[in-house]
């Protein structure tokens, strides 16, 4: 009976060392790529066959999604046609372990006439790719993961990284933020994350809960259970806020038997509570609600007077928790 879990370790440490071995190829020609692609005014197209090609089209995505516009192009369709999608302004990625894919060399004519730039990705220097290219990065692995040394593994994994390496220093290079990614992930939790506005979630006008600050306990409680968001809000006659009550507040206060009936809510508010803004994202709201571990937030205008309010549910029902 073979040992699975041991197999399935050898294969890791060897891709592993192939991982680590990467190193090395990080020199001149890695830096003239990186300026080709920064500098590109097209864009950077990625060509590879078979595995390289899988992977090229991975490593096209990342570009895209990093701020390098990108897009894969299949070799052999390249062959019939698409390579019209390419111009002078683009720079080519190709892709080819051996650097002699007989698909990718045979396009490699046209795109030197056309006048885009080359950089080609191989393990082996003196290939014929290798030595067409612009500029060449080296993704030599010692050994593939494969027993056989014929299913592409170590290396795929190999090209896989370094194309990482090239979107995540071309990215640093173009000063890229978290807000730049979000907007090409407009439709996934991560843009929601980054994107989502208070304004955009928040209760407003008749839902915000408030009362003044000359309104009994009980009556602060009956707009809690109104506006059902466990707070509310308590201006002074000229409708800037003063206070928050919550329902953590009405458990303090039950604890200490005051009269709700009797007593106003100004002797058992809190004082100067955290507020926010419409325009602050929701991600930065819930990071102060898990900071102050609370579980709401009263949005003011510039005057400080109520306009919004938003808890916990509402950015779970967002899809920002």
């Amino acid at each position: 009976m073979k040992n699975f879990k041991q197999l399935a370790k050898n294969v890791i440490e060897i891709e592993q060392q192939a991982i680590a071995e990467l190193v090395q190829y990080i020199d001149d020609s890695f830096e003239l790529a990186c300026q080709l692609m920064f500098h590109c005014k097209g864009r950077v197209i990625v060509i590879g066959m078979g595995k390289s090609g899988h992977i090229g089209g991975k490593i096209a995505a990342t570009l895209a999604s990093t701020g390098t516009p990108s897009f894969f192009v299949h070799p052999g369709e390249a062959s019939h046609g698409d390579l019209g999608m390419i111009t002078s302004n683009d720079v080519v990625l190709a892709i080819s372990y051996s650097g002699e894919t007989s698909e990718v060399l045979a396009i490699i004519p046209v795109i030197k006439r056309i006048g885009a730039k080359l950089i080609s990705m191989t393990g082996n220097t003196d290939s014929t790719l290798a030595k067409l290219g612009d500029t060449h990065i080296c993704i030599k692995v010692s050994a593939e993961a494969c027993p056989l040394g014929l299913a592409p593994t170590s290396s795929t994994t190999a090209t896989l990284v370094m194309g990482d390496a090239l979107a995540v220093a071309l990215l640093n290079a173009r000063d890229f933020t978290a807000e730049d990614f979000a907007l090409s992930h407009p439709g996934g939790s991560l843009g929601k994350r980054l994107l989502l506005r208070l304004n955009d979630i928040m209760h407003q006008d008749e839902r915000v809960p408030v009362v003044t600050e000359h309104a009994l306990i009980k009556d602060a409680l009956v707009e809690m259970s109104l506006k059902g968001l466990g707070m509310t809000a308590i201006v002074n006659d000229e409708q800037k806020l003063v206070g928050l009550f919550t329902d953590g507040d009405l458990r303090r206060v039950l604890d200490n038997r005051i009269d709700i009936h009797s007593d106003s809510i100004s002797t058992v508010m809190t004082l100067n509570p955290q507020v926010a803004q419409s325009d602050m994202l929701a991600a930065q709201a819930l990071k102060i609600m898990e900071d102050k571990k609370i579980n709401g937030l009263i949005i003011v205008d510039n005057n400080n007077i109520p306009v919004g309010a938003m808890n916990m549910h509402d950015l779970l029902r967002a899809g920002v928790l």
